[in-house]
């Protein structure tokens, strides 16, 4: 490594760190101030807080590790530029690329670290914060009972190898409604599919309304006729509160467990909740990226810098570009999750977009 490349890897590292460890520091302080009276109320324990905000670091770093990346590339370059090394390093035959390779090899490093540890740390990070905070909820006064929620779009795995998807479970009243229920057998082929309007749950046991039920071969074919029934007892041995504690929830599984759960769903004819959990997945291979590209967007914008007095300027030009960046990402997200636009594309949109941008504002640099 060249001394130059050392001296701007020295300064951007140093300055992700330190970003790093403030947005940590500032997160816990703001949080436990925003809920300081709840935690002496309860007299949480400093053990349990630790333990929660331990749990909560994986998902922190992985939020923010982009914007520090960009803070770093900003003001490394933008006290280069200050100090006219900027000017010296171009005199001297530099390429921006070659002026810049340092902080985008660290944005692709970070990239591929950010993706790790959101696929492997972030579920059961959540997890973890969630049982933590449901043991402190728990120990509120008037704490609203679980039975009083209502939930749409729920996809649960039961027993007897069963997947149920209801369109909307309301516990206050034990009643689901649209149900769609997939057995399968030991390799996960289609055995029999229930659809019902309505479903109670009564004396521990389980009444569905209008209900049809479908018998497939190893094929997939259906065989016999359908079997409609304005009102039958069902064989489930779940209770309301099982089915509560088993929902599934894409923030809770990794790459792997989402693939499979989504490929499971995939004949329940469940389009929206499997178009959702698609956009989720893709995104999960896409967000990884925001650090690299963000890095990127913020390139340009340190360099352009001409005066000492345009440095801030610059770089709350940059950050603007980097909120609208996260904006055009929220969006792009929800286009594709209400089927305006293909998953795939909701999740690379912002990422082909900004990308785009960098990569011309970088070529027009002079």
């Amino acid at each position: 490594m060249r001394i130059l490349d050392r001296y701007i890897f020295k300064s951007t590292l140093s300055l992700f760190l330190g970003c790093l460890f403030i947005f940590f520091f500032l997160y816990v302080v703001i949080d436990v101030f925003a809920h300081l009276d709840e935690i002496l109320k309860q007299k949480t324990g400093l053990q349990v807080l630790a333990q929660y905000y331990l749990s909560y670091l994986p998902l922190i770093f992985v939020q923010v590790a982009p914007i520090a990346g960009l803070l770093a590339t900003l003001y490394t370059f933008t006290r280069l530029n200050r100090f006219n090394e900027i000017i010296a390093m171009r005199a001297a035959g530099l390429s921006v690329f070659q002026i810049s390779k340092t902080p985008i090899i660290l944005g692709i490093i970070l990239s591929l670290f950010v993706f790790w540890v959101n696929d492997k740390f972030v579920p059961q990070s959540i997890t973890m914060t969630e049982k933590i905070k449901s043991q402190m909820e728990d120990q509120k006064p008037n704490k609203p009972h679980k039975s009083e929620e209502s939930i749409n779009n729920l996809s649960i795995y039961g027993l007897k190898n069963r997947l149920f998807f209801v369109n909307n479970f309301n516990f206050a009243t034990n009643t689901m409604e649209g149900i769609t229920i997939l057995e399968h057998d030991t390799n996960q082929n289609i055995t029999r599919k229930i659809v019902a309007s309505k479903g109670t749950y009564d004396n521990g046991l389980w009444t569905f309304y209008q209900s049809i039920t479908y018998d497939f071969d190893a094929n997939g074919q259906i065989i016999h006729e359908p079997q409609y029934l304005e009102e039958e007892i069902m064989g489930i041995p779940e209770s309301p509160k099982d089915f509560l504690n088993q929902r599934q929830r894409p923030e809770f599984m990794n790459i792997a467990e989402l693939d499979n759960y989504i490929l499971k769903l995939s004949n329940s004819g469940a389009t929206t909740v499997i178009r959702n959990l698609k956009v989720d997945l893709f995104h999960r291979f896409t967000s990884c990226l925001t650090s690299i590209i963000i890095i990127l967007l913020g390139i340009p914008f340190s360099l352009m810098i001409k005066k000492r007095s345009a440095g801030l300027s610059s770089v709350g030009v940059a950050i603007m570009v980097g909120f609208s960046y996260y904006v055009l990402n929220a969006v792009s997200l929800a286009l594709g999750k209400a089927g305006i636009i293909a998953p795939l594309l909701a999740a690379s949109l912002s990422h082909i977009i900004v990308l785009s941008a960098s990569l011309y504002l970088i070529s027009g640099l002079p």
